[in-house]
C-alpha cells in the first residue's frame, strides 16, 4: 500500500487547512469536548448551525458529492484528508450529520433526478435537516420485522406506525422512513423507502431522555400521515435494497470517520494530571501499558481504514472493513472511557460540568454516552454475526 498523498492531494490539504485557520470559531468546540453525540444547549445548536452555514458557503460540506449537486467532486483520498484536518483543529460538528452521511449519498445513488435536485442542495446547506426512521419498539437490530404501514390512497401513501431511537427527530424537517407496503410478502420483501416531511399533520415527536440527561433520541408516531407517492425512493416493495445502501454508508461513516488516536492522547493527558498515592497515574507502568495498547488499536483501525480506501481506489466494492471498523471503533471507545473512570477514581462520580470535576467531568459523560455507539448503526452482536457468517464463513450456531 502506498501511503503517500499526491501533489494534488497535498495542495487540497493546504487549501483546507488555510481556510480552517482563517474561519474556525475562536471559541472552538461548543460542547466542552464532552462527546460528539452531545446535544448541548440551544446556544450550542445555534453556533453549530452558523458554523455549518459558513462551511457550506466556503464549499466545504459534502466535498465528495458530484459538483452538479453542490459538492466539490473530491476524491476518496481528499475525503480522508478533509477528516484529518477537521480532527486536527477539533472542529465543531456540523448540524446535518445524518443528511450528509446517509441521506444524500443514498438519494444520489437511488433517487430520481427530480428528487436529487430538490433535496441534495438543501441537505448540504442545512436548509433541510434529516432523521432516519428505521428502528421500532419490536424491530431494532432485526429491522426487517418493522410493522409501520403505508397504504396507497390516490397519489399518496397513508402512513401509520411508530419509530424509536430516532436521532435528531426534534430538529428534523425530513425523514427517511421504512414502511411495510405489502404485509403478505416475506419480511425482507414488501418494504418501501419513502421521504416524509416531519412537519406533516399526524407526525408526533417525543424525546427520550438518556442517562446523560440529553434527549437527542426520540420516539416518532405517525397517524394517518399523507406522503406523496413521488417521495418513494427506488421501487415499491423493494425498499430493503435501498435500506441496505443507507446502512453501508452509516457503518462506514460511524467506524471510518473517527481518528481514535486523538482520544488516546486525551487519555495520556488525563493520566499525567490524575494523582494517587503521591504520584500521577502516568508514572504507573500498568497504566502506560494500557494506554500503549489503546494506541496500538487506534493505529490498527486507521490502517484498516486505509485498506478499505485502497480497495475503493482500485475500483473494488467496499469490503468487510465497514463492519470491522464500526465494531472495533465503538468497542474501543467504550473501553477507553471506562478506563478513564478507573484512573479518575472518586472523581469519576462527578457529573459533567460539576464544580471541582477534572476535565469538566467530560469523561463521566463520555462513559455514559459511549454505549450508544455499540447499538446505533447495527449492534456489536449483529456486527459479530456479519463478520463471522459472511466474511469468515463460520457455521451458524
Amino acid at each position: 500500500m502506498d501511503f503517500k498523498f499526491s501533489a494534488e492531494d497535498e495542495a487540497f490539504r493546504a487549501e483546507f487547512s488555510s481556510w480552517l485557520k482563517a474561519n474556525l470559531p475562536k471559541a472552538g468546540k461548543s460542547d466542552d469536548g464532552a462527546d460528539f453525540m452531545s446535544e448541548g444547549t440551544a446556544d450550542d445548536w445555534k453556533r453549530r448551525i452558523e458554523w455549518h452555514k459558513k462551511m457550506h458557503a466556503g464549499g466545504w460540506v459534502g466535498i465528495s458529492w458530484p459538483k452538479e449537486y453542490g459538492g466539490r467532486g473530491a476524491t476518496l483520498t481528499q475525503q480522508i484528508i478533509y477528516n484529518e484536518e477537521l480532527a486536527k483543529v477539533d472542529s465543531p460538528m456540523l448540524v446535518n450529520g445524518l443528511g450528509i452521511m446517509l441521506v444524500g449519498p443514498t438519494i444520489i445513488h437511488w433517487g430520481t433526478e427530480e428528487q436529487k435536485k430538490k433535496h441534495i442542495p438543501k441537505i448540504l446547506s442545512a436548509d433541510e435537516l434529516w432523521c432516519q426512521g428505521y428502528s421500532e419498539p419490536g424491530a431494532g437490530s432485526d429491522v426487517a420485522s418493522l410493522q409501520t404501514r403505508a397504504v396507497e390512497e390516490g397519489d399518496y401513501f397513508i402512513v401509520n406506525g411508530q419509530k424509536v431511537w430516532t436521532s435528531d427527530a426534534h430538529h428534523a424537517d425530513m425523514c427517511i422512513l421504512l414502511v411495510r407496503t405489502d404485509p403478505e410478502a416475506p419480511k425482507h420483501k414488501g418494504i418501501s423507502y419513502i421521504l416524509v416531511d416531519m412537519h406533516s399533520p399526524g407526525v408526533t415527536v417525543r424525546p427520550l431522555v438518556q442517562i446523560t440527561g440529553d434527549a437527542n433520541f426520540n420516539e416518532v408516531f405517525f397517524e394517518d400521515v399523507k406522503v406523496p407517492k413521488k417521495n418513494l425512493i427506488g421501487e415499491k416493495n423493494q425498499g430493503w435494497q435501498v435500506a441496505i445502501t443507507t446502512l453501508m454508508f452509516e457503518r462506514s461513516g460511524i467506524g471510518g470517520g473517527r481518528d481514535m488516536m486523538g482520544q488516546v492522547k486525551e487519555l495520556v493527558e488525563l493520566a499525567k494530571s490524575v494523582r494517587s498515592n503521591g504520584h500521577t497515574a502516568w508514572e504507573d507502568t500498568s497504566v502506560r501499558q494500557k494506554l500503549g495498547g489503546f494506541a496500538c488499536e487506534a493505529a490498527a483501525l486507521r490502517y484498516t481504514g486505509f485498506r478499505q480506501l485502497t480497495r475503493r481506489l482500485k475500483g473494488l466494492p467496499p469490503g468487510p472493513e465497514g463492519s470491522v471498523l464500526k465494531l472495533c471503533t465503538s468497542e474501543l471507545n467504550l473501553r477507553m472511557n471506562k478506563f478513564a473512570m478507573e484512573m479518575l477514581g472518586p472523581y469519576s462520580q462527578m457529573e459533567f460540568k460539576a464544580p471541582h470535576a477534572l476535565d469538566k467531568g467530560k469523561w463521566s459523560y463520555r462513559m455514559l454516552a459511549s454505549r450508544a455507539l455499540t447499538i446505533a448503526g447495527g449492534t456489536s452482536e449483529i456486527q459479530h454475526n456479519i463478520i463471522g457468517e459472511r466474511v469468515l464463513m463460520l457455521p451458524k450456531g
